[in-house]
């Protein structure tokens, strides 16, 4: 069996990750820091479910993010992880997204989810421990 995240990219791949880097203005999505490999701010794009072969329409499944914060994050940031604590602000429009696909179905755009972002950053929260939910 092998580990997520090992094996051959998908066809498009190198276009696509041009796209999603063009779309964040060359800017790391986390730290902020702009693409500047001399100074070891090389931007990548990190998959955050882990599987190379994710959707390119899943935006939410992939994050612009220099080389320091992917190493920092990776392995340890995965959409598909129950998390106890408040999400980063970085990280709530990707994991808002994702819990609307995982619970709900849905496909919602970035701006969809930016319209309500805390409450579908918690979304999980809610279904998990009963709580109502009310969009």
């Amino acid at each position: 069996m092998q580990r997520p995240g090992i094996g051959e990219y998908p066809p498009g791949w190198k276009e696509f990750a041009t796209q999603l880097k063009e779309e964040a203005g060359w800017i790391c999505k986390r730290c902020g820091h702009p693409h500047d490999p001399p100074n070891g701010y090389t931007l990548t794009v990190h998959h955050l479910t882990m599987n190379k072969a994710e959707p390119f329409d899943h935006w939410w499944a992939f994050a612009v993010l220099c080389q320091r914060c992917h190493l920092t994050i990776q392995s340890k940031v995965v959409l598909d992880r129950a998390y106890y604590l408040p999400h980063s602000e970085w990280f709530k429009p990707f994991v808002g997204a994702f819990f609307a696909h995982k619970y709900l179905g849905v496909n919602l755009t970035r701006e969809e989810v930016m319209a309500d972002l805390d409450y579908w950053a918690d979304l999980e929260r809610f279904i998990l421990e009963g709580d109502e939910i009310g969009a």
